[in-house]
């Protein structure tokens, strides 16, 4: 397996507009959805296409206008997400870390970690996390220790579900401090001697995003390189809602690929039933009718991708309680709208397309095993808990960065 290296980064285009972001998302998911199949099929990790990805400048879109970036708000991430989508949900999967810890470094870094970071990303660096463990007792248990010396500090400890390792120059690893027991982000490249990434990611759908393991072993750490995640996750600042913003905007897009897929195979391939009486499967009532159904289901989670993606911006252009809670509860709103449409859809998609659907070699599964996998992030149904304390209490959603 080759890995990034901190050194072989590329300087990302000079996106400077939403449209620019959304154009060249769309250009990109058509070339990436023809080899999305074999991708898929073959878990051929998508090396390329992640360059593709930071050449044409999609990893540097929210880099702060003072350090030469952008800096496009939540809406145009999450559209191109959305975008990429629904021609590979893996694919649009693996930035999703690094734009939620370019959001934590741009609440809780130094300026001078700051400036670092943003110009390395513009230069072309990619960052992966590596946050959850699989031995605590919930997700939200940490393991890995950062231990300061007087020579500087070191990380030991395992992390899996370390989406995008192996495209990353750098990893955002999430630890306790060893002294004062605080949860803290270090940035550290990931060519780091004591570092060993493994793609051991064996997953039943986003079978590319390399969520693997990732292992840290007396790893050296400058001091610099260190930020409390507490200002990020712990104070009304949209944090939560954003990284959950892109989970909607992916399982939105994966729900528009799979239908239109169904359409475009019952349009060419599919045979009308005998007893529907006509000559084109897509001229069947019951055919139309089910359509117009998962139209509805996918039309209302993107509806609701962009009034969350509109609460999200307007959190991060003045944070507040209000502002936050209301993103939060938007986006939770959304995030149920795009689950369900996410499961639906592509599980319908052999429904309404027949037998010959089912062949492997059409591939039409990935979009089902895309979904059911991605969808089990941040179950659903507390998101529904918060929405109805909210409207029966007028309780706001808890900050911890998940919601």
């Amino acid at each position: 397996m080759t890995l990034a290296s901190a050194t072989d980064a590329r300087p990302a285009a000079a996106i400077d507009s939403a449209g620019a972001a959304v154009a060249a998302a769309r250009e990109l998911a058509g070339r990436f959805a023809d080899g999305a199949i074999a991708r898929d099929r073959e878990r051929r990790l998508p090396h390329a296409e992640v360059e593709y990805l930071s050449d044409a400048g999609l990893f540097a879109l929210t880099v702060p206008a003072r350090f030469g970036g952008p800096d496009l708000p939540p809406s145009v991430v999450a559209e191109v997400f959305r975008t990429l989508a629904t021609a590979d949900g893996s694919l649009a999967q693996i930035p999703h870390s690094h734009y939620v810890y370019l959001t934590a470094l741009r609440l809780a870094g130094s300026e001078a970690l700051q400036r670092r970071i943003f110009e390395q990303v513009l230069d072309g660096a990619r960052i992966a996390n590596a946050q959850s463990e699989r031995g605590g007792r919930t997700v939200a248990d940490v393991a890995t220790t950062l231990t300061r010396t007087a020579e500087g500090a070191h990380l030991d400890g395992e992390k899996f579900y370390c989406t995008g390792s192996p495209y990353a120059h750098l990893l955002a690893v999430l630890a306790r401090d060893a002294g004062s027991g605080e949860q803290v982000v270090v940035f550290v490249p990931a060519d780091t001697p004591g570092i060993a990434i493994a793609d051991d990611w064996n997953a039943l759908g986003q079978r590319t995003t390399g969520s693997g393991t990732v292992r840290f072993d007396d790893v050296a750490v400058p001091l610099d390189a260190i930020l409390p995640r507490s200002p990020a996750v712990s104070a009304p600042t949209g944090y939560g809602a954003f990284a959950q913003l892109l989970h909607v905007a992916i399982d939105t897009g994966v729900a528009r690929g799979a239908l239109e897929a169904a359409a475009d195979f019952v349009r060419t391939k599919s045979r009308p039933w005998f007893e529907a009486e006509v000559e084109r499967a897509q001229d069947d009532p019951l055919v139309i009718q089910r359509f117009g159904e998962l139209t509805v289901a996918v039309r209302a989670a993107e509806a609701g991708l962009t009034v969350a993606a509109q609460a999200v911006d307007a959190a991060f252009a003045a944070p507040g309680p209000d502002a936050a809670a209301e993103a939060s509860l938007a986006v939770a709103t959304a995030k149920v709208l795009a689950d369900r449409a996410a499961v639906e859809v592509p599980s319908a998609l052999f429904e309404v397309s027949g037998t010959r659907s089912v062949a492997g070699d059409a591939g039409l599964d990935r979009y089902w095993r895309d979904a059911r996998t991605h969808t089990l992030h941040d179950p659903v149904r507390y998101k529904v808990r918060h929405l109805g304390r909210f409207t029966l209490n007028e309780e706001r959603p808890p900050l911890h960065g998940v919601v």
